[in-house]
């Protein structure tokens, strides 16, 4: 995965993990008051088959929450290529013809190396933002990384299995608006900086995935939010801040009433000084770590 496009992305649950040992301990955090507790837990959203990441204290939060929020929960295969075809294809405005002569030949190798189904014609219908995601996606996934194996999804099916509901904080429509209303420039920009880094994925995403199975969230704040917010300080806001904002007032009003209740967002949304857990005290509420 290119790691310039995940930093941008991690919100959005474009995070993954490879392999991790049996003491992988990532982040928990909780946020309680007299009648409320409020766990928040950092999560990726692709994994091999064998990845073992659960830890005593991570169990006890699951078994003791009546309740889980994760990021979206209206992801079904017919939703998600439906809002695909709505907001990522440009049939009259092929994506070549958007870029200089440099970058298509960038293009066109990152995606022979990427193995993009279809190859550079299936890019050509793509709006930018599209293109860059395809060409971080499409390598973990021949890699046998596995959507269905991420930490979210396999949080829900337990929670559900459980008679649990879990319910989402946005909509599938609302995380592709994320990225599908931003000006083309800035598109533009997430697919360049998606090609520069065609050839150091590998050992980048090795350095996030440490940071994550270790819950070292400096690290996570350091490799994926801070280049960000170096680089392209709109996309940061837009992307990591405003949202957090959001969710922190949703998480207040959750306060409000008595019961145990557990949220499962992207790694990147609880690091750094504009974290989830940030914005909540910023509200005035205590944040702890687990």
């Amino acid at each position: 995965m290119k790691l310039r496009l995940i930093r941008r992305l991690a919100c959005l649950g474009v995070l993954l993990a490879i392999a991790l040992p049996a003491r992988a301990h990532p982040g928990l955090w909780v946020v309680k008051d007299a009648d409320t507790t409020i766990y928040l837990f950092g999560t990726v959203h692709l994994l091999p088959h064998d990845t073992d990441w659960h830890f005593p204290a991570l169990d006890q939060a699951l078994a003791g929450s009546q309740k889980m929020y994760v990021e979206i929960v209206d992801d079904d295969q017919a939703n998600m290529a439906a809002l695909v075809l709505r907001y990522g294809m440009d049939m009259a405005h092929p994506l070549s013809s958007l870029l200089t002569p440099f970058d298509r030949g960038r293009l066109e190798r990152a995606a022979r190396l990427a193995r993009v189904p279809g190859g550079m014609a299936s890019l050509e219908v793509m709006r930018p933002w599209l293109a860059a995601l395809t060409l971080t996606i499409a390598p973990l996934t021949q890699a046998g990384l596995d959507p269905a194996q991420g930490v979210d999804r396999q949080l829900r099916a337990a929670m559900e299995k459980a008679g649990k509901p879990v319910s989402g904080l946005e909509t599938a429509e609302q995380q592709i608006r994320f990225l599908a209303d931003m000006p083309q420039s800035m598109q533009l920009a997430l697919l360049r900086s998606t090609l520069r880094d065609t050839d150091r994925a590998s050992v980048e995403v090795k350095a996030l995935i440490d940071a994550w199975k270790a819950g070292d969230d400096a690290a996570i704040a350091r490799l994926e939010n801070d280049l960000m917010k170096r680089e392209n300080p709109q996309l940061y806001q837009h992307l990591l801040v405003e949202r957090n904002e959001a969710w922190a007032t949703q998480i207040a009003g959750m306060l409000k009433q008595p019961g145990t209740v557990f949220i499962a967002v992207g790694a990147a949304h609880l690091a750094g000084p504009d974290s989830l857990q940030a914005q909540l005290r910023k509200q005035g509420e205590t944040v702890e770590r687990q």
